[in-house]
């Protein structure tokens, strides 16, 4: 018997492969001996990975002819026609017992790739890292896709998920731990591979609950969020409500602020509107309006500006028997407008101060233009707007002889020069252009003298009274 290499196991026993011509009882416990410790040593180098534990050693004990049956058996010899000669007897036994430390070897080879294979899994456990893990918590919660930075869509739904999946994780590592108990005993695992299982076990639920906190922070995130938005879209919503009401409780007579008229029936020095706001400094401008007036001789003044130290900055006037005329800074200009037959008539007159070139249109269509009117003078600002009266000082000295008998509507002004076509949009109902500068609006308009204010025909209507 005999141990090496660290590890107990069965012997073999034989004798070396070249026999002396000895006699047979005496050299066969000599052989077996030999072949002992020729199986053994092979056992201890195949190992190979362990050193031997300090002071073992192989013993031989050679045995006795008859005693070899009981200890270490020797392979049957097949018998060829009877006995043989005692030297090939002993040539095939030293055979067989060759055969039997090759097929030991082999055997100890096999253990050695299984011990191999244990101890790659093994290592395989142990370089298993975070970074693995992670990737493997992390497809298995977004399905393939790394999902934990996203802004989730449902954030309990998927706190729930991580809770699963933690505790599938943790239903994984105990399956490895049985897997590894069965293979070879969970008390032969070196400590730190033990320590180094656990410390990752801790690392992962630590990087889970971390993730379900975060998660919960931008739950709670996103409620006030919405709550805040919700919040700040019904104040919105009642301040419209609350507009609509004031609308609908208001004293206007009128459908919309544009949707009236200015009725100056009588010619009077007290009669006559007032717009609100006043002109800035103007290098080109565009007034139009809609009127209607049948008085004779002649309409009045429509409209008048007046600034301090000009109270015929912007004047259009029909006065007596005269051509309606247009005065910018006391200049003058006849217009080709014809307008005293009763009807709505639409009136655009555009100005600009380089060569005081102007333009006068009547119903959409051009009826005139010319130059010379108050080159390159600019309009003043901060003077005062009438309807229906001329101005001898800024805002007062009406004279009747000079008022407007009639309506208007629509009084607007810009401070460019518009295009043809789009006065004849307008004139024609198909634009709606309120003023940039002056626009046609109710809360802009403040009537006088018994001057009145009522809703206005439609624009089809007007046009139809052309």
């Amino acid at each position: 018997t005999g141990r090496g290499g660290g590890g107990t196991g069965s012997v073999s026993c034989g004798v070396p492969s070249e026999p002396s011509p000895r006699s047979l009882a005496g050299m066969l416990p000599v052989v077996a001996g030999l072949l002992l410790a020729l199986a053994a040593g092979g056992r201890g180098s195949a190992a190979g990975d362990q050193e031997s534990p300090p002071g073992s050693r192989f013993v031989c004990t050679s045995l006795p002819l008859d005693a070899a049956g009981a200890g270490c058996p020797l392979p049957p010899v097949p018998m060829q026609g009877g006995a043989l000669p005692p030297e090939e007897e002993l040539k095939a036994t030293v055979l067989q017992l060759r055969e039997t430390v090759l097929q030991q070897k082999e055997t100890i080879g096999s253990q050695r790739e299984a011990i191999r294979e244990l101890t790659g899994k093994l290592s395989r456990c142990e370089s298993a890292d975070g970074k693995s893990a992670t990737g493997t918590w992390k497809k298995e919660l977004g399905k393939g896709k790394d999902t934990m930075g996203d802004l989730p869509r449902d954030p309990a739904q998927v706190i729930d998920q991580l809770s699963r999946t933690m505790q599938t994780l943790k239903d994984r590592l105990e399956s490895l731990e049985h897997q590894l108990r069965a293979n070879v005993s969970y008390a032969a695992l070196p400590n730190d591979l033990r320590e180094m299982l656990q410390r990752r076990l801790g690392d992962l639920e630590r990087q889970l609950l971390s993730k379900v906190a975060e998660l919960e922070d931008e739950k709670s995130l996103l409620h006030n969020e919405t709550s805040a938005h919700r919040q700040k879209t019904e104040t919105a919503l009642n301040a419209l409500l609350e507009r609509v009401s004031e609308l609908e409780k208001g004293n206007s007579a009128f459908k919309s602020p544009d949707e009236f008229k200015v009725s100056l029936p009588l010619r009077t020095n007290y009669l006559y509107g007032k717009i609100k706001k006043t002109l800035p400094e103007l290098y080109a401008f565009t007034v139009c309006l809609w009127l209607r007036s049948s008085a004779s001789p002649g309409i009045g003044t429509p409209f008048s500006y007046a600034v301090p130290g000009q109270a015929n900055e912007i004047v259009l006037i029909e006065w007596g028997n005269n051509p309606i005329e247009l005065l910018i800074n006391d200049k003058v200009a006849q217009l080709p407008l014809f307008i005293s037959d009763g009807k709505w008539h639409h009136i655009c007159i555009t100005w600009t101060t380089r060569d005081g070139m102007w333009e006068a249109f009547q119903d959409g269509e051009k009826l005139g233009t010319g130059e010379n009117l108050a080159p390159w003078h600019p309009i003043k600002p901060g003077g005062v707007l009438i309807l229906g009266q001329e101005q001898d000082t800024v805002g007062g000295r009406f004279d009747a002889t000079q008022a407007f008998v009639g309506e208007m509507s629509q009084f607007n002004i810009w401070d460019r020069v518009l295009k043809a076509e789009d006065i004849m949009n307008i004139a024609n109902c198909s634009t709606n252009m309120p003023g940039n500068i002056i626009p046609w609006v109710d809360n802009n308009v403040d009537v006088f003298g018994g001057a009145t204010k009522w809703p206005v025909e439609t624009c089809e209507e007007r046009l139809l009274d052309l």
